[in-house]
């Protein structure tokens, strides 16, 4: 992959450079990351947006617990 340059103010740079060196990584590899991981929010996004609309459609949740026997029970929160 050829490289490309990007100009962004000093302060945004050396933000970047801050948070990649807190997790022992390079800018370039820390913006890679960020970037597939921006990606997977809006994916997520989307389908969260399709769910939420499917469970709003007539039947979906009893149709739902028919065929999967329904949600599991949420397990009892343990005291901290």
């Amino acid at each position: 992959m050829a490289d490309t340059t990007v100009k962004i103010d000093t302060e945004t740079r050396d933000r970047f450079a801050a948070l990649a060196a807190a997790r022992g990584m390079s800018v370039r590899a820390y913006l890679a990351e960020l970037a597939v991981e921006e990606e997977n929010q809006v994916k997520l996004s989307t389908a969260t947006d399709a769910f939420r609309a499917a469970i709003r459609r007539p039947g979906f949740a009893e149709a739902f617990d028919r065929d999967f026997g329904g949600l599991p029970a949420l397990a009892p929160r343990r005291a901290a």
